[in-house]
């Protein structure tokens, strides 16, 4: 990825709250080894939805999540406390970026990410470093947990002002890449865990209008 001229990286760290399970954390280091593949059930599980009718989700904690990648390369998840924050969490998941936009503009898009479950192992969830990757029942490959490079940092800038949004982002070079455009959507998310092994993240679309649903479960099993 290489993206135009950068200007100072402004985005803050996370703010730490007094409730654990509401606390997001920046991830400041990535493991040199990952460790090996997890053995998983042939299905996904998803997670019972704590949804209720009018589309609110009991006990989400509202964060903004960004879906951002080169059309035809793999899409990256980065989650954020807020727009203006650092990401606590960026994954590189399993399919093009094209490909998942596509989907979710055809209708309700679900990601199941699924590890191993180890009982002295006390890493929690979202530290993990490697999922399986499940969409909409269909096993796709792998999601891997990473450190955000300088690039992803500079898509963050540019986007520290947007609240909820899609668009193309400027590459740079001012060619085009092999990859195709430089996408993104942005929007609100509602956090709801579930457990030390389950959380939970459902997209929300403005004042309940119809949109592109997207909702990702993470599950140790």
């Amino acid at each position: 990825m290489s993206l135009s001229p950068r200007g100072p990286i402004s985005l803050q760290a996370p703010s730490q709250r007094k409730n654990p399970t509401k606390s997001n954390k920046l991830l400041r280091r990535v493991r040199s080894v990952f460790r090996s593949f997890p053995i998983v059930s042939p299905t996904c599980r998803i997670p019972m939805s704590g949804r209720i009718n009018d589309g609110h989700v009991h006990g989400g904690t509202r964060i903004t999540g960004t879906l951002f990648g080169f059309r035809k390369a793999r899409v990256n998840l980065a989650i954020q406390e807020n727009p203006r924050c650092l990401p606590m969490l960026l994954l590189e998941l399993a399919i093009p970026t094209g490909k998942l936009l596509q989907d979710m503009g055809l209708g309700l898009v679900r990601i199941a990410l699924e590890c191993e479950k180890h009982p002295s192992d006390k890493t929690k969830l979202i530290e993990e470093p490697i999922w399986t990757m499940y969409c909409n029942g269909k096993k796709t490959g792998y999601g891997i947990k990473r450190e955000p490079t300088d690039d992803d940092l500079s898509v963050m800038q540019m986007l520290h002002a947007v609240s909820m949004g899609a668009g193309v982002l400027p590459s740079g070079e001012g060619v085009e890449t092999p990859d195709g455009e430089l996408t993104y959507m942005r929007s609100f998310f509602e956090r709801v865990i579930g457990s030390k092994d389950s959380e939970t993240y459902y997209m929300m679309n403005p004042d309940g209008s119809n949109g592109p649903e997207l909702s990702i479960f993470f599950v140790r099993i």
